[in-house]
């Protein structure tokens, strides 16, 4: 097949992993001619083009096809991809985010491409907004669903939210499992002592993960909040972020005035290949994100037998199974996430337990490799 990926920006994110892996394995295993067509990746998340191993893949960067709205840009980076697609001649058009999800699939429905794909990494609606931006763009998600043949949810959590809002009938989506290399993560522990030690923990130390882009609704603050009860009960709790972005500045002025300097630690952005090690490095991970289709940290670390405590959004719990494989909260809610963390911090049994369901439950289901043999199944289906 000849498969053209369309997406809006390579920054080191879950849903550009999942579509870097996407187009490796289809040229690795399957032979496939595959061109990844991404607008200019700027921003403090970083590169991940930069990061990987990507011999075989083509790049097109398409350089009107940025993450804001603007009119102008936007139909210019409409022409860039008609343009593209009517050049490279495509079998099939995969898209992803909203922006390049949008314009690529109008573009790729123009051009008659035989096999016109979506994938909902996240929905661009949600509550948070205010309800003229959430009208806005559940009327776009609408259009654009007639423009694609299919479109596939990274969980059952999005084509739940997607049906709902009448974005297209259920029929028209399939959840694939957002893929990842797993081995890195069943080995996670291997380095655990000597990263915990450059990190500066100690053996007596229960390390409190968190993965996520330093950016609004990751709800880094609900964790700051809990933390400062939590740490008044335990003086052997402590934290860890992992990711930037621009609100670090403010989350370490936070922690700072509530006294708490010493229980954080943060790392800042790091490759993807270097994830595991600080997952290896936790006790458990925290996710507080208020929205995220589903959060690859969560699975990572079920893989690596971390527990996991998790607000019940999304897809999160599609892998964080109450009192099996962790914790599920309401979102926005410290006292109970407080209380999550105190309890697992005193009960290292516990943890053992639910990080060891989790990983028996989803080693498998969220290889990389699994996700692409699915997915070349729905190209095919479409083409036949």
């Amino acid at each position: 097949m000849r498969v053209m990926h369309i997406i809006t920006r390579m920054i080191v994110g879950g849903a550009q992993e999942n579509t870097l892996y996407n187009c490796m394995d289809l040229i690795r295993h399957h032979a496939d001619e595959v061109v990844l067509v991404t607008g200019p990746t700027t921003g403090p998340e970083g590169k991940l083009l930069a990061q990987s191993d990507i011999h075989g893949l083509e790049i097109q960067t398409a350089k009107s096809l940025i993450r804001a709205i603007h009119p102008l840009r936007d139909w210019q980076a409409r022409k860039q991809l008609l343009q593209m697609i009517k050049s490279w001649k495509p079998d099939v058009v995969h898209t992803h985010s909203a922006k390049a999800g949008l314009i690529g699939r109008d573009a790729a429905w123009n051009c008659r491409v035989p096999c016109v794909i979506h994938s909902v990494h996240g929905a661009p609606f949600h509550p948070y907004q205010n309800r003229v931006s959430r009208w806005f763009f559940i009327q776009c998600e609408r259009w654009a669903a007639k423009r694609c043949h299919h479109m596939i949810s990274v969980a059952n959590a999005m084509t739940d939210l997607m049906v709902s809002a009448g974005v297209a009938e259920r029929s028209k989506f399939t959840t694939v499992y957002s893929g990842m290399n797993v081995e890195p993560f069943v080995h996670a522990n291997e380095n655990r002592n000597r990263i915990r030690s450059e990190l500066g923990f100690k053996d007596s130390d229960i390390v409190f993960g968190k993965i996520a882009r330093l950016f609004h609704l990751k709800g880094h603050t609900y964790v700051i909040q809990a933390a400062k009860q939590a740490c008044q009960s335990n003086p052997n709790v402590k934290f860890l972020f992992v990711g930037d972005g621009i609100l670090r500045e403010s989350f370490e002025q936070q922690i700072a005035a509530n006294g708490l300097s010493d229980r954080f630690v943060f790392v800042g952005l790091v490759p993807p290949d270097h994830v595991p090690r600080y997952i290896g490095a936790m006790d458990v991970l925290i996710h507080t994100s208020l929205r995220e289709g589903l959060a690859r940290a969560l699975p990572q670390a079920l893989i690596a037998g971390k527990p996991a405590i998790s607000y019940d959004i999304d897809g999160a719990r599609e892998v964080i199974l109450q009192d099996e494989t962790g914790f599920l909260l309401p979102p926005m809610e410290v006292n109970g996430l407080a209380n999550a963390i105190l309890k697992l911090a005193s009960d290292s049994d516990l943890r053992s337990k639910l990080g060891k369901r989790g990983a028996e439950l989803f080693t498998e289901q969220f290889r990389h490799e699994h996700m692409t043999d699915v997915i070349r199944r729905i190209y095919s289906r479409i083409l036949a």
